[in-house]
């Protein structure tokens, strides 16, 4: 094993890694409350050099939330408004990363000349007046790409190899990754995924059996660590984009059956149970109830086929799980390379736990035929939530559903696609021992820290920050268009510094504005009216909800009516928002006559 002094690069410049999970909703993880067993990650979050941040946010679906991770934009900046589809209403929502458009991976391997870095006043190996290179980056992303338009469920290999990379289908290696493993469109089988590509080159082969593109993300993850061991020993940036645990349900059974009977007692109990641990670990305080069951859930009590309920929720905590073992196995490979100290590690999910049924009746508003097909052994995949079989096997495709989301996301209202808290709110962690750890320096974020677990982060801060930090981070210029800022100042311990301006969403008309402690939002299929026009004189919350994050961040008490004024003011500054980057009112096109806008009853899907 190599030892940090052994390995060349700049100690001054970390290799820095970006773990995303797919779907994973805010309680899922250990350090965030959570009953699956996630000791790899829950580690990133300990006390010698890891930090929690409660109020990170995403920016609630899968493409537009890496749109936005990858660029330091809003997701309308950066082309993927909806989603990976050309919309045909403008650039904001072509359906693809703009090229004007910089991505992290470009920003951190290009060079630039030597720079001196002012004395910060943190013991973290950087000296200041130090003359040092800035960028240089080596650059790997391993997983879902999800942002260069679509890749159909059943495309063939030859349609993908001839597709990949035109203008509309660009690619990681054309947007400054040098390796590339993983599938280039949205969700799949987990044991043969499609569009599985490296660097350039379809993956033509069929998967052996025992292959499980968890792990074959991880385990690239790894090799990748390896090589840059023996290579010119530039600082690397690595993007390891999880599907997991995004559905389908599929894991191996062995997995699975350490959680089967742990769900008896149903997503009510889970529900409570996260609650209680969330304040516990002073990730929360005990002033914000949580928010009530859902209701288009039943109480557990009612729920019907609870054996079934209990293994499709331990599919999904086998899939976490699986997860975290690979999240181990990096870490393994950054110690045995000797840059765990001085390697920073994001972890973080692109959006809330996820309510979308996948039924498969033939009735109108179902769409999840197009995931049928063929297991490698000439089995037909039986797609969509049947009670008469088990999950876990490729030759079923199904989700969790609604109930089990909404214990996902606890204590938090709503889910994947809605901009409250549930559907944007993810669990971070930061681990950087080299510059985080005890040993360096003991601030500690509103005196809250435990022996197991590090610093907490309260304030709110949303993924596009994270492209500000890396650059901070790697010595590099941020772009006069990044518009994330940076929290690197946190890392190192000075506790006061907190975001600068409002952060916005949109998405499929479901609308919110975040500044400082006021959150307005906007949940466009409570409402007829549309909130698209300022002309009403009478009704001035036209349909927004206002609430005090630091004394109700579940949603519960809506406050519009009593503060009319600020309501005003902050839909104002969404609507300048909204206009400076290009949000277009929902639907993006008239409907045909007779036809219903699904978008927002993902639990009727």
């Amino acid at each position: 094993m190599k030892t940090e002094n052994e390995h060349g690069s700049n100690p001054t410049r970390p290799n820095i890694i970006i773990i995303l999970a797919d779907d994973l909703g805010f309680s899922d993880v250990g350090c965030f409350g959570s009953e699956i067993e996630t000791p790899n990650i829950d580690s990133l979050s300990a006390h010698d050099g890891g930090m929690r941040f409660t109020q990170m946010y995403n920016c609630a679906r899968c493409c537009p939330s890496r749109a936005s991770l990858l660029t330091g934009v809003y997701p309308h900046q950066a082309g993927i408004g909806h989603m990976v589809y050309d919309a045909g209403v403008g650039p904001a929502y072509q359906g693809f990363l703009k090229r004007d458009v910089e991505t992290v991976a470009e920003m951190l391997k290009r060079e630039y000349p030597d720079i001196t870095k002012e004395d910060d006043g943190v013991d973290d190996g950087d000296h200041g007046g130090k003359s040092e290179k800035g960028g240089g980056y080596a650059t790997c992303c391993v997983g879902k790409w999800h942002v260069g338009s679509e890749y159909p469920p059943g495309a063939s290999r030859e349609w993908i190899q001839n597709t990949m990379g035109d203008e509309t289908h660009p690619t990681p290696t054309q947007r400054g990754f040098d390796k590339y493993y993983g599938t280039l469109g949205g969700g799949g089988s987990y044991y043969q995924p499609p569009s599985l590509v490296r660097d350039d080159e379809v993956v033509k082969e069929v998967m052996p059996k025992g292959f499980y593109y968890t792990d074959a993300i991880n385990d690239e993850a790894c090799d990748f660590i390896d090589s840059m061991s023996e290579s010119d020993q530039k600082p690397f940036f690595m993007y390891v984009a999880h599907c997991a645990p995004h559905w389908p349900l599929h894991a191996p059974k062995d997995e699975i059956d350490k959680y089967r009977g742990k769900y008896m007692h149903g997503w009510d109990k889970v529900r409570e149970d996260r609650h209680s641990k969330l304040i516990q670990q002073g990730l929360i305080p005990s002033t914000w109830k949580c928010s009530p069951r859902d209701e288009h859930s039943p109480p557990w009590e009612n729920a019907p086929n609870k054996e079934w309920e209990d293994a499709r929720m331990a599919t999904y905590a086998a899939q976490v799980t699986i997860m975290d073992h690979g999240v181990g196995r990096i870490l393994n490979a950054l110690r045995r390379n000797g840059v765990y100290d001085n390697t920073v590690i994001f972890f973080m999910s692109d959006n809330g736990g996820c309510a979308e049924y996948l039924k498969e009746n033939g009735e109108e508003g179902h769409w999840p035929e197009f995931y049928g097909g063929l297991t490698r052994e000439g089995q037909q995949i039986q797609v969509g939530n049947l009670p008469n079989l088990n999950p876990g096997g490729d030759e079923t495709f199904m989700s969790y559903d609604l109930p089990w989301s909404n214990a996902s996301n606890t204590p938090f209202r709503l889910f994947k696609s809605f901009v409250h808290e549930g559907g944007i709110s993810t669990p971070f962690v930061v681990h950087w021992p080299s510059a985080m750890s005890s040993t360096k320096h003991s601030a500690r974020i509103n005196n809250e820290r435990s022996d197991d677990y590090g610093k907490i982060c309260h304030s709110p801060w949303v993924m596009m920050d994270i492209v500000a930090t890396c650059c901070d981070l790697a010595g590099v210029p941020v772009p006069d268009h990044v518009e994330g800022e940076s929290f690197l100042p946190i890392l190192h311990g000075n506790d006061d510094t907190t975001r600068i301006k409002p952060i916005f969403w949109e998405h499929q008309g479901n609308r919110a504005v975040r500044d400082g402690q006021w959150k307005l939002v906007y949940k466009r299929w409570d409402s007829e009216n549309t909130c698209d026009e300022q002309n009403n004189k009478d009704d001035v919350i036209h349909g927004w909800e206002l609430y005090n994050m630091e004394e109700d961040r579940t949603e519960l008490h809506n406050l519009a009516t009593q503060h009319q004024e600020r309501v005003q003011r902050m839909e104002q500054l969404w609507f300048e928002w909204a206009t400076r980057v290009g949000v277009k009112s929902w639907p993006l096109k008239p409907l045909p006559e007779g036809e219903k806008d699904w978008s927002n009853l993902p639990w009727m899907w």
